[in-house]
C-alpha cells in the first residue's frame, strides 16, 4: 500500500476525495441486472432483498438508493465525468451502508450551520481558483427553478445533509492514522527530489531490420501461437428480406408531424452552413444575424420530413417481418418445402448470407452485433430454427438458421501471410530490446571515459547505426514538473542515481534512455516543513482507506444476507 501511495499520492491529493469515491477495495455484486432477477422486467416476480432500510427487489428504491449518490457525487465532484454506472452503484451502497452506521451511532441531523459550511466547501460552486464562488451558487438555484428532474432546494439540502452526517462516520472510522517516518521519507524524496534528466530517443518505426523466416521458423511459431489463430464459431444461415424502401411510397406524414419531429431532434438537422467570400481587412465583420427557428426549420425540412419517412418505413417493415413470423410460428413452419410454399405464396424470397461470427454479425444486414446474438440463439438444440422479426439497416429480417459451425484451429496454409507478418513484428520488437541494451552498453562505456552524455550517445549511434537525438531537461521535482514532460521517462527515476543511465523505455513508437545528469535529495528531517504536511497527508489517507474497507466489508456482508439461493 505504501509503495502505491509513493507513486500516486503526490498527482491526487487534492482529489483525495472524490479519489475515495472510487476505491473499492473488495468487487461487489451487481444486483440491478436481469440475470439477477432484481430490477428486471416488471413481468418476472420480484425478489425481495433488504439493503439497509431499502428494498433492492423495487425498482423505486433502487432509483432512490442511486439517485441520490448520483446527486452526492455531482455536488462534490462538480461533474459527472470519469464515473461510470458501477462506480456510482458502488457508492451508492456505500454511502447507505455510511448513513446507516449514522443511524446507530445516533449522529444527529446536519444543522443548517453545518449545511452553509458544505455547500462552501463543494467542487460544483468552485471557481476556477478553487475557492467557493457565490456567482455559481446563485445561479444553480436560479437553475433549480426551471429544472425538468423536479429537484429543488429542499432536495439539495436533504443531500447535503445527508453527506455531511457520512463525513462524521467517515472521520470517526477513519481515525488519527499513523504513518512511519521512513514512508513519509520516501514520499518526500520522492515529490521532492530536484532531477535533472538528459534523454536519447530512437525510432522504432524506422528501424528495419532485416528479416527471413524460414518455413520450420513459421511452423514453430504458429504452433506456439495457435490460439491466435483460432477460427471462431460461425453461424450459416439465410434471411427473409422485408425492405423499408418498399414502404416507403405508402408513407404519409403531415406538416405538424414534421415540424414535431424537427423541433425534439434538433441537433440531427443542422442548417447549412453558407460559404461567404473572405472578406479583406478594410471591409467591417459583417453583423451576427438574429436567430430565426422558422428559417432554420425551412432550410431543412425536405431533410426532416425525408428522415421521418424513413423511420415510419422501418417501422412498418418490421412490422410485416413480425406478422409474418408470427404466421410462421402458428403454422409451425420448419425450413424446407413448407418453408419455400409459405414464401412464395406471399412473394417473399430466402436470401443467403455469408458465414459470420458473433463478434462481426452478416456483412450483409450491415455487420449488426445485435442480429448476429439472435443468430447464435438458433438451432437445433435450442429448438428453433427460425427467428422471431429483426430490425436491420435496410428495414425487417427473419433469420432461418442452417447450421453452426463450431470453432477450430486455423491450418497453417489458410493464416501463412498473416503468420508471417505477426512473426516479424515479434522478432524486430525483440531485436530492437537487444539494440536498446547494445547501444546502453556502448553509451556507459563512453561516460565511463569521459565523455559528456551528448558525445556518448553521438558516438553510440555510429557504432550501432542508428540515429539517436539526444536534449537536456530543465531541473524540476515531480511536485512540481513541466506540464509537457513525456510521462514514461518519470518511470525510472525511483531507482535511478546520478550518472546512472536506465534501460530503454519503449513506448509511442520510441525507445528513450533517461540519464541522470543531477539528482538533488531534499531535506528528510523534520525541520522541512513539507516533512510535516506530507505526513499529515499520508495519515489522513491510509485512514481513510482503513475506513472505506471497513464500510466496503459491511456492504458486502449486507448483500449476502438477501443473495438469492442457488438452485
Amino acid at each position: 500500500m505504501i509503495s502505491w501511495i509513493q507513486r500516486y499520492f503526490q498527482h491526487h491529493f487534492r482529489l483525495i476525495f472524490a479519489g475515495m469515491l472510487l476505491i473499492m477495495a473488495v468487487p461487489l455484486i451487481w444486483v440491478f441486472n436481469a440475470s439477477s432477477g432484481i430490477g428486471g422486467s416488471d413481468s418476472h416476480r420480484m425478489i425481495d432483498r433488504a439493503f439497509f432500510g431499502y428494498n433492492l427487489g423495487l425498482r423505486d428504491d433502487q432509483q432512490r438508493l442511486v439517485g441520490d449518490a448520483q446527486l452526492s457525487a455531482q455536488l462534490q465532484l462538480g461533474a459527472m465525468s470519469g464515473l461510470d454506472s458501477e462506480r456510482i452503484q458502488d457508492y451508492a451502497f456505500q454511502r447507505a451502508a455510511t448513513l446507516h452506521l449514522a443511524d446507530q451511532w445516533h449522529i444527529p441531523a446536519a444543522t443548517p450551520a453545518e449545511i452553509t459550511a458544505a455547500i462552501k466547501t463543494l467542487r460544483m460552486f468552485s471557481g476556477q481558483d478553487g475557492q467557493f464562488d457565490a456567482k455559481a451558487y446563485a445561479t444553480f438555484r436560479d437553475n433549480l427553478k426551471t429544472n425538468s428532474r423536479g429537484l429543488n432546494e429542499a432536495e439539495i439540502a436533504r443531500i447535503i445533509s445527508a453527506d455531511v452526517r457520512v463525513e462524521k462516520v467517515n472521520k470517526l472510522l477513519a481515525g488519527p492514522g499513523y504513518v512511519l517516518p521512513g514512508d513519509v521519507k520516501s514520499q518526500l524524496s520522492r515529490a521532492d527530489t530536484s532531477w535533472t534528466l538528459a534523454t536519447a530517443t530512437t525510432d522504432y518505426a524506422s528501424y528495419a531490420p532485416v528479416i527471413k523466416p524460414t518455413v520450420l521458423e513459421l511452423a514453430k511459431f504458429f504452433e506456439e501461437n495457435s490460439f491466435r489463430y483460432e477460427v471462431p464459431a460461425r453461424v450459416v444461415a439465410s434471411y427473409v428480406d422485408f425492405p423499408l424502401l418498399n414502404y416507403f411510397a405508402s408513407v404519409a406524414v403531415t406538416a405538424t408531424e414534421v415540424h414535431a419531429h424537427y423541433d425534439a431532434n434538433p441537433a440531427r438537422f443542422p442548417k447549412p452552413v453558407e460559404v461567404k467570400p473572405a472578406l479583406d481587412a478594410k471591409t467591417p465583420p459583417p453583423a451576427i444575424p438574429k436567430a430565426d427557428p422558422a428559417a432554420d426549420f425551412a432550410a431543412v425540412r425536405g431533410q426532416v420530413e425525408g428522415a421521418l419517412k424513413l423511420e415510419r418505413a422501418q417501422r412498418l417493415a418490421v412490422k410485416t417481418a413480425s406478422d409474418a413470423a408470427l404466421a410462421l410460428y402458428e403454422g409451425k413452419v420448419a425450413p424446407g418445402p413448407a418453408l419455400d410454399a409459405f414464401l412464395t405464396a406471399r412473394k417473399l424470397v430466402l436470401k443467403p448470407l455469408a458465414p459470420f461470427t458473433r463478434e462481426a454479425g452478416p456483412v450483409e444486414l450491415g455487420s449488426s452485433a445485435e442480429i448476429a446474438a439472435e443468430a447464435f440463439k438458433l438451432g437445433k438444440d435450442q429448438g428453433r430454427l427460425i427467428s422471431e422479426a429483426l430490425s436491420a439497416p435496410s428495414g425487417g429480417v427473419i433469420l432461418v438458421w442452417k447450421e453452426t459451425q463450431p470453432a477450430r484451429k486455423s491450418l497453417l496454409t489458410e493464416v501463412r501471410e498473416k503468420v508471417a507478418t505477426d512473426y516479424t513484428e515479434g522478432e524486430k520488437r525483440k531485436r530492437f530490446v537487444e539494440l536498446g541494451k547494445t547501444i546502453k552498453g556502448l553509451v556507459e562505456a563512453r561516460l565511463k571515459a569521459g565523455d559528456n552524455f551528448e558525445k556518448a550517445t553521438a558516438a553510440a549511434a555510429t557504432t550501432a547505426g542508428v540515429k539517436l537525438e539526444s536534449k537536456t531537461l530543465p531541473a524540476f521535482t515531480l511536485r512540481n514538473r513541466p506540464q509537457d514532460v513525456d510521462y514514461s521517462i518519470l518511470g525510472p527515476l525511483e531507482r535511478l542515481e546520478r550518472g546512472q543511465l536506465a534501460d530503454m523505455i519503449i513506448a509511442a513508437d520510441k525507445g528513450t534512455f533517461v540519464y541522470a545528469a543531477e539528482k538533488k535529495v531534499p531535506d528528510l528531517t523534520e525541520a522541512n516543513p513539507q516533512f510535516v504536511s506530507t505526513r499529515a497527508q499520508l495519515a489522513s489517507y491510509t485512514a481513510r482507506l482503513s475506513g472505506t474497507a471497513y464500510v466496503t466489508e459491511l456492504v458486502a456482508q449486507e448483500l449476502k444476507k438477501s443473495e438469492p439461493k442457488q438452485q
